[in-house]
């Protein structure tokens, strides 16, 4: 083995080259709230896709993909009576996920994310079967994204990661999105540093 296909050689859990692997740095989140993240087929392989990597830390989660040929996604599974679902969306025309919207029902959440652009996120939210009786929420105004990778035309765009890290930050606690972020963070320096961008170092 050269060492070309060394450098490219990926960790199967964080999918950084192996030199740049985070997942010594990585924590696990054990909570109440369930996230299921809904990615299209075609995404899922690509290394840029940050969601799978917010799923590592999170054993109570999942992912689900659809558009495979022949398959289709049915989320009805997740619409049971112990459980409130909440569908992250983002459009200005649905609730702001805060603590009041929370406080309203008690039961324990499981967060759907889909994940794609602006533009295909709020395409698939709409049309994901099984999701009838589910709460569109969006987050609330907050920070640019701090994902420099791909680029973003919206101005409220996030990396998926992001907006898993921030809505579990409302739900469960801002102890949990720190963390996250912070992995991020990492995650962020090493992409851009492995493709020889200068990054800050704190």
């Amino acid at each position: 083995m050269g060492t070309r296909s060394k450098r490219s050689e990926r960790c199967a859990r964080c999918r950084m080259h192996i030199h740049r692997c985070v997942c010594p740095a990585m924590p696990r989140y054990s909570l109440a709230t369930r996230v299921v993240l809904v990615m299209h087929h075609r995404e899922y392989p690509k290394t840029t896709a940050t969601g799978p990597l917010a799923l590592e830390m999170l054993p109570n989660s999942e992912l689900r993909i659809h558009g495979e040929l022949g398959r289709s996604l049915d989320l009805s599974d997740l619409d049971t009576p112990a459980r409130r679902i909440l569908l992250l969306y983002p459009g200005e025309d649905v609730p702001v996920l805060d603590r009041e919207l929370l406080e309203r029902d008690g039961r324990p959440v499981t967060l759907v994310v889909p994940d794609g652009t602006w533009r295909q996120a709020s395409r698939m939210g709409r049309r994901m079967p099984g999701l009838a009786r589910a709460e569109m929420v969006r987050l609330p105004p907050g920070p640019p994204t701090e994902w420099g990778v791909r680029r973003e035309n919206h101005p409220q765009g996030l990396a998926t990661f992001e907006a898993i890290a921030r809505a579990l930050g409302i739900i469960e606690s801002p102890d949990v999105q720190s963390g996250m972020e912070h992995l991020f963070r990492l995650m962020v320096r090493q992409t851009l540093g492995a493709r020889g961008c200068a990054v800050d170092r704190d």
